[in-house]
């Protein structure tokens, strides 16, 4: 089960390293642009860029909090078929 919080998290640190790949196990990887995101065939269920997504926050507590980035995290996940949960 992947978590929202959790995610974003991630997708926080990624800033200025790439985007961040999410496989249904939960694996994440930071991936450069334009890189082949599969891993053991497989594709991920969402790539996430993260500067359009959290730079706009000044404080990663604002982005984990914030209604409109939960909700389209969930909602990318969930219409790829992915299981997901507030944490």
């Amino acid at each position: 089960m992947l978590h929202t919080r959790e995610i974003i998290k991630k997708i926080w640190d990624a800033q200025g390293y790439g985007n961040l790949a999410v496989w249904a196990d939960g694996t994440t990887v930071v991936i450069a642009p334009g890189e082949s995101p599969k891993r053991d065939g497989k594709e991920p269920l969402a790539i996430f860029k993260p500067i359009p997504l959290v730079a706009g926050f000044s404080m990663l507590d604002f982005a984990t909090h914030d209604p409109d980035l939960l909700r389209l995290i969930e909602t990318t996940i969930r219409e790829a078929g992915g299981e997901i949960e507030r944490d």
